[in-house]
């Protein structure tokens, strides 16, 4: 198995970036999710109730603070496409607490399992994807530990799907068949939950082992 794509997405529910190399530490990659969306109220607001934030593309800069569609992410412009989505009032604010994750600071998928799934793999959201997995053998997965060069990665349990997954990441159209086919034929569950327990750089291609149980942490 080998380490086939990274994405990181500097702002929360917006279009992320695909990486070459990323580090990876306790909260996850290094600059994901740093950045939120609040609406007037100073609610946090995801894609799952204004899809329209799928269609803003983040990265980094190389001073380490989101770019979104190429400008500052606290730009007055980016703000005004924001409140466009959002409504009046909505802003982004940066906070890198643990508590920006849904769940937690990682989401895993497989070759095998997106092909299983039939649509572009961007619509999991996954952090990392790991190359050469037969199948649905993820799903066999839960409680094990990813060798992936230094970096070890716990994997906690599948992850339960949103309406997000019905948003197609080009063209923003959204069909309410994908989550049902997603419930009908996986439980309602694809890739995994996971947190890095042993930081590090990753980079695409590095070699990918399956380790025991996550309750082994001392693996050499």
């Amino acid at each position: 198995m080998h380490l086939e794509q990274i994405w990181r997405y500097p702002v929360k529910s917006m279009a992320g970036e695909r990486l070459e190399r990323a580090s990876a530490g306790p909260l996850g990659l290094t600059g994901d999710r740093v950045v939120q969306v609040y609406d007037g109220r100073g609610r946090l607001v995801t894609a799952r109730t204004h899809p329209r934030l799928l269609g803003l593309h983040a990265t980094l800069g190389a001073d380490g603070e989101p770019v979104v569609d190429g400008r500052p992410w606290s730009a007055d412009d980016v703000r005004a496409r924001v409140e466009a989505i959002v409504g009046a009032g909505a802003r982004l604010v940066r906070n890198e607490h643990p508590a920006r994750f849904d769940i937690l600071p990682l989401l895993v998928a497989t070759d095998g399992a997106i092909a299983a799934f039939g649509r572009d793999g961007r619509r999991l959201r996954p952090n990392l994807i790991v190359g050469g997995v037969a199948d649905l053998a993820e799903r066999e997965w839960e409680g094990r530990v990813l060798r992936v060069g230094s970096v070890l990665v716990a994997l906690a349990d599948l992850r339960g799907r949103c309406v997000m997954t019905t948003v197609d990441p080009d063209t923003l159209a959204q069909d309410p068949r994908v989550l049902k086919d997603i419930v009908r034929r996986f439980d309602g569950r694809l890739a995994l939950n996971a947190e890095v327990i042993q930081g590090g750089e990753l980079r695409v291609g590095a070699a990918v082992e399956l380790l025991p149980e996550v309750a082994n942490r001392a693996i050499g």
